[in-house]
């Protein structure tokens, strides 16, 4: 296969957001091309370790090489990030000094168009799974769903605002054809949107994104995910999450939120009764977003939001 590259998106502005320290045990629940991990284990040097999951065969064979002068010194699984309990507990670690996710597709995957996660790849199949053993891509979705359905997740996952008209002409079109590749579904959204409405940016770019958010899952137990790694932080130690659109930031912005409330008693009442305390202080008032020196090499950055918050 020839070599894909990939460029991490606010990696300075993540590690300073970790405040990552020699010695610490970190976590990388999205592995990616290895390059936040890389600069974790580089900055937690001599003794620092780092546990990182991903579901792309890929991804983890590559960064195993890329790791491969801190070897002794990272743990890479094969899993969602989304089972982080257990694969915490599987390792036997009390607690991390700082957890990253860095949400959305890899700039690997998108460029290989085998994988068919671009709506660029005309010619390939669509697949969009970032687990190549998963038996359910994008194809089981836009041939098997029904028009209610196809509706829901385009709305919800891609916020389309033609999803009604769309997931029509889908169920219209697959009566005579099934629906294989990225072309075809091109054709479909193309036909299915107004002219005046396809100046910004690419008509598919929403339909996409909500078909590789169902077949991966993306959505599904965030938010309880994110409460359950902010809780299995040391105190002093850091959360640093990267969202790509808003449906992610909203669920961030929102698990964030509940961690840092207080007590929410009456304010009448002599004593405390609910049992809430502060988990976190948020330390991002505003999400962090790359810079005008990022943006112009790396255009993939252009949507990032960094939110960041530490265990009190």
């Amino acid at each position: 296969m020839k070599e894909l590259k990939h460029v991490s998106v606010l990696l300075d502005e993540c590690m300073q957001g970790l405040n990552v320290q020699p010695g610490g045990i970190y976590f990388d629940g999205t592995l990616g091309g290895g390059g936040h991990s890389s600069k974790i284990l580089e900055l937690s040097s001599p003794n620092g370790k780092l546990v990182a999951t991903d579901l792309d065969d890929y991804a983890i064979s590559r960064a195993t090489e890329r790791l491969s002068e801190y070897n002794g010194r990272f743990t890479l699984v094969k899993d969602n990030f989304k089972n982080f309990t257990s694969i915490k507990e599987q390792l036997n670690i009390d607690g991390f000094d700082g957890i990253l996710l860095d949400l959305g597709v890899s700039s690997f995957q998108l460029d290989d168009k085998s994988r068919g996660f671009s709506y660029l790849a005309s010619d390939e199949l669509l697949d969009m799974r970032m687990d190549a053993s998963n038996g359910f891509s994008a194809r089981t979705i836009v041939n098997e769903y029904s028009e209610r359905e196809l509706k829901r997740i385009l709305t919800d996952y891609g916020e389309e605002r033609f999803a009604s008209s769309i997931a029509k002409n889908i169920v219209t079109y697959r009566k005579q054809t099934p629906i294989e590749r990225v072309g075809q579904l091109n054709q479909i959204i193309e036909n299915s949107i107004p002219a005046k409405f396809k100046k910004d940016g690419h008509p598919s770019k929403r339909t996409f994104q909500a078909l590789r958010i169902e077949v991966n899952g993306e959505l599904t137990e965030l938010y309880e995910t994110i409460m359950n790694m902010a809780l299995s932080l040391k105190k002093g130690g850091r959360i640093a999450i990267i969202s790509f659109h808003s449906l992610e930031d909203r669920i961030v912005k929102r698990a964030f939120k509940e961690l840092e409330i207080d007590c929410i008693c009456d304010k009448s009442l002599p004593v405390c009764t609910c049992g809430k305390r502060k988990e976190i202080e948020i330390l991002t008032k505003h999400p962090i977003v790359a810079s005008e020196q990022e943006l112009a090499v790396n255009g993939r950055s252009k949507s990032a939001k960094l939110r960041v918050a530490e265990r009190v």
